[in-house]
């Protein structure tokens, strides 16, 4: 159990009346304990606002969840019980039948059934609302996550470096995957997994598309979306490739998007209201021309990715509605695209400005044209 999440945490819980925490959110249950485990079977922390916590799970998760948890109570269940009959029982058993119990109703573990499994197990509980908790207390990272991040972007500097010197034309995106994956495994990253990396077209369609059987032509722009992570934490990067020679028309391109996103990152500052960051580079593509609309948000928090449907996190997501205001280390990816380039990096708010954790050269690259 992590002593400052836990104390953060209830903080959180005493302020909003709550005698015990349900924890059933991946990443959260990451942040608090140290460990977490896939949705398989409905597992959660128990967090009362004074006393021990105690985890709940299937047996077949106590060995890893004590090792990497130690000294955290874990009470565990056969794969065929059913797992929020014991959530509710262990709350009963420490008098807690009548508690005021916490919530976060955006957790992916918080779903519709799940909520009314453990209703129907806890009939007297008052329950209390805290949705958006478990992003809201991580926003803001600690010395040891920053660490993590850092990491993570020498990685994807790394790897995208070596995509740079080692991809010629001829090679199949799959195989450029693979690459990435080698370099990731190799430098320390928890995974292989990559991010998208795919032939561009458009302003934004290609961010997230696929094909990994393309082969790559002179003339080619090859899009890298580069996400390692290091102890769950994740660091991103995203760089255009040209196979062949570079136009004057790509090469300006790429200077007026690079031109835009260093103003956008210089005004990341503490205090500084999201949706100000967000118009210096959505006003600046519309008014340049170089984009006829900019539906996607600008940037959005990084920091502890788990086994859980969300691939990236929008809780501090920059877009024209977003009022909320930076805070020093607070972590985001910050992107911008158009005419098939785009440039991203993992940048972090210092006391006084912004810190690019990615120090890749921001440029266009050439790969050779064999």
């Amino acid at each position: 159990m992590r002593q400052e999440a836990l104390m953060r945490l209830r903080a959180a819980m005493e302020q909003a009346d709550v005698e015990v925490m349900l924890i059933d959110h991946g990443e959260m249950l990451a942040w608090l304990t140290g460990y977490t485990v896939s949705e398989t079977l409905y597992r959660a922390c128990l967090v009362p606002l004074s006393g021990e916590p105690w985890m709940v799970l299937r047996q077949l998760d106590e060995v890893p969840c004590r090792a990497q948890s130690p000294g955290l109570e874990v009470i565990s269940y056969a794969d065929w019980d059913d797992p929020w009959f014991t959530v509710a029982q262990s709350l009963k058993d420490r008098g807690f039948a009548h508690a005021r119990l916490g919530a976060d109703y955006y957790s992916y573990g918080m779903t519709v059934y799940s909520w009314q499994q453990l209703s129907r197990h806890l009939p007297d509980v008052v329950w209390r609302d805290l949705t958006g908790i478990s992003d809201r207390l991580r926003s803001v990272k600690s010395a040891s996550e920053l660490q993590s991040l850092r990491q993570a972007a020498v990685i994807a500097d790394f790897a995208m470096r070596q995509i740079a010197v080692e991809v010629t034309a001829g090679w199949r995106v799959r195989d450029v995957a693979a690459l990435a994956a080698r370099h990731f495994l190799q430098q320390g990253a928890d995974t292989g997994e990559t991010g998208p990396i795919v032939i561009a077209n458009g302003d934004s369609g290609f961010l997230h598309a696929t094909g990994l059987e393309q082969r790559l032509r002179r003339g080619d722009v090859l899009h890298a979306e580069l996400i390692p992570k290091v102890n769950h934490y994740s660091a991103r990067l995203m760089r255009p490739l040209v196979v062949g020679e570079i136009s004057a028309h790509r090469r300006e391109l790429a200077q007026q998007l690079l031109r835009i996103q260093d103003r956008q990152i210089a005004a990341m500052r503490p205090g500084v209201p999201a949706n100000e960051v967000d118009r210096l580079a959505r006003d600046a593509l519309l008014n340049s021309g170089l984009r006829s609309a900019v539906t996607n948000v600008t940037g959005y928090a990084l920091g502890l990715y788990t086994r859980t449907p969300r691939p990236s996190d929008f809780s501090g997501a920059f877009h024209p509605g977003a009022k909320w205001k930076l805070e020093t280390d607070m972590v985001f990816h910050m992107y911008i695209s158009a005419q098939g380039l785009a440039f991203s990096e993992t940048v972090r708010v210092t006391t006084n400005d912004a810190e690019r954790l990615t120090t890749l050269s921001r440029q266009l690259f050439s790969l050779a044209d064999n």
